[in-house]
């Protein structure tokens, strides 16, 4: 890498390619406003040569042996490991996580890819008895066609990698479009898979906007599959259009992420897992930590010491190891993070730290928030409701047990959400009444892992699940075989069934 500005064109079958139209566009930090490049700009055109290509490749990659497919994975690991501090380096200009954050967030893509080429040898089927003598049966996973899909800015590698990965080794090939936000460290993950002896045509990248190049991927007859990572409504928009094309979709979408903290808990393990879940990725994550539900005496307890190291954090270059909040990702993004704190406060919250613009004059030229705890926030209020995808704190005081299960459950999402306490019988109630994809025990509610499936209830998604076994259900159909060695014709149950 060099501190010379990118140059990212679209990869359609073997080669980079620019725009049919010629159109780019800029891409800069979030931390200074430099440049970090230009970007082909895709449009319909683009997408209609992607899924070409995709489709033309379709036959030779699904014919491949899936062992073989994940050969490919597997070397494609290795040269993703060899590079993870350069493509962090790149992720941590372009959208401002910081590096330890980035070089996570390639890691996780790293053990994504040998779980994923380890898959291409378990891609296991069923057998039964038949009912009828010399009869056999059996089911088979076959790769279903060219995969679209669509992934945003915050994770821009771990993320494609839980959708890209499964979808190759089960025989598909693909058509990308990373976010426009951060597509530089996108290419580069792909850029592994094309190293490691990926064939031409399997994955196709096309940079560009939702509206332009995401909605054309949607709507192309030919892709089959859809599987996105972003907002709700626009995910909502992709089920409608879709759906009314028969196509398999996979959304995952927003959260709105409770903490319980009960009293008998351990309180500095609790604020530890609270300011990390809350404030890491500058609160830019879909499972971050937005609510802190305090039951009883825990609030009085833990407030203080939350607020003093909120304010202790350190906003800062993302390059720079003792910085602890980067920048959000774009201005509009601060707009909005900063309006839902304004609002809240007119509401009646208490502001206990941040909530307002940096004035030091080195944070000015970037999108800097800094790490915000409003207390007092009441039930049912937009910033108690709301998903906002920045490092703002909602802390809701609850009286009990069940009162704090009720609020974490009154929500429109059901992504993920903790429970701190000591009581493993409390605790387990709470697993089985959280609505959530994901709880977490005495820990935040981030952290996913690449052998466990990620992925929500209620407004989150539609209740496909990446990570772990699931995807490879998802991306396959399931084919059933009836192999019969009777040498005679046997008319199931006519045959098999006296009067």
């Amino acid at each position: 890498m060099t501190d010379s500005p990118l140059t990212l064109l679209h990869h359609i079958g073997a080669t980079d390619v620019p725009s049919d139209n010629g159109a780019t566009f800029e891409l800069r930090s979030p931390t200074n406003g430099s440049l970090v490049g230009h970007v082909a700009r895709g449009s319909a055109v683009d997408v209609d040569r992607a899924v070409a290509s995709a489709r033309a490749a379709f036959t030779r990659w699904s014919n491949t042996p899936a062992p073989a497919r994940g050969e490919v994975l597997f070397r494609a690991a290795a040269l993703l490991t060899a590079r993870k501090d350069a493509i962090a380096e790149v992720m941590a200009k372009e959208m401002g996580k910081r590096m330890e954050e980035a070089r996570g967030d390639i890691q996780e893509a790293i053990d994504t890819m040998f779980y994923a080429g380890s898959e291409g040898r378990r891609l296991f089927g069923h057998t039964a008895p038949s009912e009828l003598n010399d009869k056999m049966g059996f089911t088979l996973r076959r790769p279903i066609g060219v995969v679209g899909v669509i992934t945003a800015w915050n994770f821009p590698v771990a993320v494609p990698s839980w959708k890209i990965l499964p979808a190759l080794v089960c025989g598909n090939t693909i058509v990308w479009k990373p976010a426009e936000e951060a597509p530089a460290s996108g290419a580069l993950f792909a850029q592994t898979l094309w190293d490691a002896g990926l064939p031409p045509g399997v994955l196709n990248v096309v940079h560009g906007f939702g509206e332009e190049v995401g909605a054309a991927i949607v709507a192309h007859p030919d892709t089959k599959v859809l599987t996105f990572t972003g907002s709700t409504p626009v995910g909502r928009g992709i089920a409608e259009t879709g759906g009314r094309m028969l196509k398999r979709i996979s959304l995952e979408m927003g959260g709105k992420n409770p903490v319980i903290v009960m009293p008998d808990a351990d309180l500095g393990l609790a604020i530890d897992g609270v300011l990390w879940g809350a404030f890491g990725t500058a609160g830019q994550r879909c499972t971050a930590t937005s609510r802190l539900i305090a039951v009883g005496d825990a609030h009085g307890r833990m407030i203080d010491e939350l607020v003093v190291r909120a304010k202790a954090m350190r906003m800062g270059d993302p390059m720079d190891p003792a910085t602890d909040v980067g920048p959000l990702v774009s201005e509009a993004q601060r707009g909005r993070v900063h309006g839902f704190v304004e609002r809240a406060v007119a509401d009646g919250a208490h502001l206990r730290c941040g909530g307002q613009l940096p004035s030091d004059a080195a944070l000015r030229g970037g999108w800097f928030y800094p790490s915000t705890i409003l207390d007092g926030v009441k039930r049912g209020s937009e910033l108690a409701m709301s998903e906002v995808f920045g490092p703002v704190l909602a802390v809701i005081q609850a009286s009990s047990f069940d009162e704090a299960i009720e609020i974490a459950n009154e929500v429109p999402y059901g992504l993920s959400s903790s429970i701190y306490t000591r009581d493993v019988n409390q605790a387990m109630r709470a697993v089985h009444r959280l609505q959530s994809g994901i709880t977490y025990v005495n820990a935040p509610t981030i952290g996913a892992e690449a052998h466990f499936p990620f992925g929500g209830t209620k407004d989150t998604g539609n209740g496909h699940r990446e990570g772990g076994w699931a995807p490879y259900e998802f991306f396959t159909e399931l084919k059933t075989v009836y192999f019969d060695y009777s040498g005679t014709l046997q008319r199931a149950q006519i045959d098999n069934r006296e009067d």
